[in-house]
């Protein structure tokens, strides 16, 4: 019988006492040749965590190590909110080391910012609910604390400007004040604003506070001649939840202007 030989370069078959190295692994199971072949945009999570990684660890080669982190926090959202101390000292990833976890915090840092600045929509309408979430649904993802922005929009609903970040930290009062939400809203000459917070649990349901800090805002807009037109909260999906926010407008829970 004849043997396969496959091609190996010197980085590939570098990593020794592994159960078996990626070089010996079929070219189509290759992350780099993966890649190459269908896109980095059409491979899975696991190989691009590979090609970030380079290399394994003591008992697991590269493909094996990016599947063991992927298995072990879930979804690459959780993996985004862990520290480069929690990841090299996660007993479970077999030695994943303080330079491969330095490497992909800066993968996800990176793919965080990407999703800062995409907040930035400026010019961009906002005509709806699912527009408002679209705005800051990637950021939020990645947040482990609640936040709350303001988007300011002109007379035909056009986003001016980047969405506003008005407090972090668990809605109340002192933390979403009427001063911090109007002040920029006026510096930007703005005729309406969609309120938006997310929720880290993933439930967009809002809370009695939520509620009560949003009639106190539609009050102030009124006094002020500035139009609160909604309040968007966002979570994730789930099997029995399909969308990932919630419009209090759109669920009646409070009476906005028009």
């Amino acid at each position: 019988m004849s043997t396969i030989n496959y091609s190996k370069t010197e980085e590939e078959c570098s990593e020794t006492g592994l159960r078996y190295r990626i070089c010996d692994m079929p070219v189509r199971l290759r992350p780099r040749e993966a890649m190459e072949r269908q896109g980095v945009e059409h491979i899975s999570d696991a190989f691009l965590l590979a090609i970030l990684l380079r290399s394994g660890s003591k008992g697991l080669n590269v493909m094996d190590l990016a599947e063991r982190i992927l298995v072990r926090y879930g979804s690459l959202t959780a993996l985004a909110r862990t520290t480069v101390e929690e990841l090299s000292g996660d007993r479970t990833l077999k030695g994943l080391g303080k330079v491969k976890a330095q490497t992909l915090r800066a993968a996800l840092e990176l793919a965080r910012r990407i999703a800062e600045e995409k907040t930035d929509e400026r010019g961009s309408f906002v005509r709806s609910p699912e527009d408002a979430a679209g705005v800051l649904r990637e950021l939020a993802k990645t947040l482990e604390h609640e936040r709350f922005w303001a988007l300011m929009l002109d007379t035909r609903n056009r986003l001016k400007g980047t969405a506003t970040e008005v407090s972090k930290g668990i809605l109340d009062s002192s933390l979403v004040h009427p001063r911090e939400v109007f002040k920029p809203a006026i510096q930007s000459g703005c005729a309406a604003l969609i309120l938006v917070h997310n929720h880290p649990s993933g439930d967009p349901a809002p809370s009695a506070d939520d509620v009560r800090i949003t009639r106190q805002l539609i009050q102030a807009g009124q006094v002020i001649g500035i139009k609160v037109l909604d309040h968007v909260i966002l979570g994730r999906r789930t099997e029995d939840r399909p969308r990932d926010f919630l419009s209090m407008r759109e669920a009646g829970l409070v009476e906005f202007e028009n």
